[in-house]
């Protein structure tokens, strides 16, 4: 959880610290802000923290500026493992 709360609050910081408008930068802060509140409940479902993941990487992956931060975030979330097959 340590390591997601982190990831987290770094692309967030940096993601306002951004000059650049662009369309989908509320989807990216919302999806943002829910893999936060399922981090600090201490029990995030892995489906939805690779769907919030996806989004974000949909919405800010051409901002090369914030590449690494988001790697972070891809690195915390899938330490929770690979969600259950169906």
């Amino acid at each position: 959880m340590t390591e997601l709360r982190t990831a987290v609050s770094r692309l967030r910081r940096e993601l306002a610290g951004h000059p650049a408008e662009f369309p989908d930068r509320g989807i990216a802060e919302d999806e943002l802000a829910a893999l936060d509140a399922m981090a600090i409940n201490g029990e995030p479902e892995i489906p939805r923290l690779r769907r919030s993941l996806l989004l974000i990487a949909g919405a800010i992956g051409s901002v090369s500026a914030l590449a690494s931060a988001l790697r972070d975030v891809r690195v915390a979330v899938d330490l929770f493992g690979e969600p259950p097959r169906g």
